[in-house]
């Protein structure tokens, strides 16, 4: 979608290395929090989405979409399920 192979390699790889505006940097350093230190949350990560600019409603999107993500592939690695071969393979319900 963007055409900016740099900058996909960067976010492929590490975030935090591509040139990003502080929205969208806020944005996936809270994804990145949730993603792999859930326990570490605290309501000042919600506040600093608020001054990144972001609504409770994206940041209510934010979250769910980060959970859900995080929710999919705990059940696909739960049930040895490779999610990636199965839409490769054209494999419907996946």
């Amino acid at each position: 979608m963007t055409r900016d192979n740099e900058l996909v390699d960067k976010l492929s790889t590490d975030y935090r290395l591509a040139d990003l505006d502080p929205a969208n940097r806020a944005m996936l350093d809270y994804v990145a929090k949730l993603t792999l230190t859930p326990h570490e949350m605290t309501p000042t990560d919600v506040d600093d989405l608020r001054a990144a600019g972001f609504s409770d409603r994206a940041i209510l999107d934010i979250a769910q979409i980060t959970a859900y993500y995080a929710y999919v592939n705990r059940i696909a690695d739960g049930l040895g399920v490779s999610l990636e071969s199965c839409w490769a393979e054209g494999k419907e319900g996946y």
